[in-house]
């Protein structure tokens, strides 16, 4: 699994996004299996998938604040004076 920056995640749909977490997460877990009970061939892959997992998780959040945002100012009605 390649590096992903943060706006290579952007550019794809909740569903992908979903997706890729659960892969990750599912790969994390066996890594930390194969970690505990065998030696890792890199360690590294460790600290790659836990910030793929947050870089992930971010894309997500931001775009959950931005919908809450879009939502919140389409019902507010303007302002007449």
């Amino acid at each position: 699994m390649a590096k992903l920056k943060a706006s290579e995640l952007r550019e794809m749909s909740d569903e992908q996004l979903a997706l890729m977490l659960k892969e990750t997460r599912e790969n994390l877990f066996r890594l930390r299996l194969q970690a505990e009970t065998e030696r890792l061939d890199a360690p590294s892959e460790l600290k790659r998938h836990r910030r793929l997992i947050a870089r992930i998780l971010t894309v997500q959040r931001q775009r959950q604040l931005q919908a809450a945002q879009n939502a919140a100012a389409s019902a507010t009605p303007p302002a007449t004076s």
